[in-house]
């Protein structure tokens, strides 16, 4: 018997629980979780770019657009731990400052994908017939164009620049986004809970936001964090092709395409130092993408 009186049904029972679980802010926190060893140091990593990323302008030893020409294409020395590039710059204080990019970018793109995505599955999950019809025709069509075709696009119709390159790729994030939430939220649809708000008289957008959405947030995270590290190889790839941010700037992907013009000069510890970056930085993104999503499937 509960406190009023009434008697709480199994049915009922379980279902409280199972959100008093899934809203608990604890369990979605990474500290909360069982990441294992791989977990933990994917963690450790993506750490270690991040306070160098967010602390370079105080650690980097030099500054990043500073050129050296009597130390053009040096090696590893007590001057330039990582050796310099073709214009004597500082390949540690580079790699520093380009991560700020290389993490920034996706990260821009992965929010506002997962916005506009969990957004316009609810609004398909919730309504059903012909307006989740045309939601998941317009996610199917834009699901059928890479997103780096759309980063394209946009660097033709505006110009080259990391504002423009962010855009495109968003577009072309949505979708993944959009179709793995609209799937779980299409299950919470049916729910005794949200049959319940219903009958309360709290209105569909309402429900969405308090009821269905909290249900749904591990997955929504899991699948922002996987499509992050998507993000971060398109928008390296972008900057390789000159399409996205533009010299002197420090970014991953410039460095590894300048890098190729110093490997010609016997000098390839820019792009190998710029692509085991790039490479580090996805694995444990990635790495950590997998562990939150085995933890939302354990949940559901």
């Amino acid at each position: 018997m509960t406190a009023s009186g009434t008697t709480a049904t199994p049915d009922t029972t379980a279902i409280a629980l199972r959100r008093a679980a899934v809203q608990d802010p604890g369990r979605l926190t990474l500290l909360g979780r069982r990441l294992g060893v791989s977990g933990f140091i994917a963690s450790a990593v993506l750490a270690v770019f991040v306070l160098s990323a967010a602390l370079a302008p105080w650690i980097a030893p030099y500054d990043p657009d500073f050129p050296d020409l009597l130390s053009a294409l040096s090696g590893p020395s007590a001057q330039h731990l990582l050796g310099a590039d073709a214009l004597g710059r500082d390949l540690l204080s580079r790699l520093m400052y380009g991560a700020r990019i290389t993490l920034l970018g996706p990260t821009l793109v992965i929010l506002i994908a997962t916005v506009v995505g969990t957004l316009l599955a609810l609004i398909a999950a919730w309504n059903r017939g012909k307006v989740d019809t045309v939601i998941s025709w317009v996610l199917d069509v834009l699901f059928a164009v890479p997103g780096i075709v759309f980063a394209l696009i946009a660097v033709a119709i505006f110009g080259p620049n990391l504002p423009t390159v962010v855009v495109g790729l968003s577009i072309g994030y949505i979708p993944y986004v959009a179709r793995v939430v609209r799937g779980a939220a299409l299950r919470e649809r049916g729910m005794p809970y949200v049959q319940a708000a219903w009958l309360q008289g709290q209105s569909g957008f309402g429900i969405s936001l308090k009821q269905i959405l909290p249900n749904v947030q591990p997955i929504v995270v899991a699948q922002a964090v996987s499509s992050l590290g998507f993000a971060v190889i398109d928008l390296a790839a972008v900057s390789f092709l000159g399409l996205g941010v533009q010299p002197p700037t420090a970014d991953l992907g410039l460095m590894v395409k300048s890098g190729f013009d110093s490997m010609l000069r016997g000098q390839a510890l820019e792009a190998v130092s710029a692509g085991l970056a790039i490479v580090l930085i996805v694995w444990s993104i990635t790495v950590i993408g997998d562990r939150l999503a085995s933890n939302a499937r354990s949940i559901r």
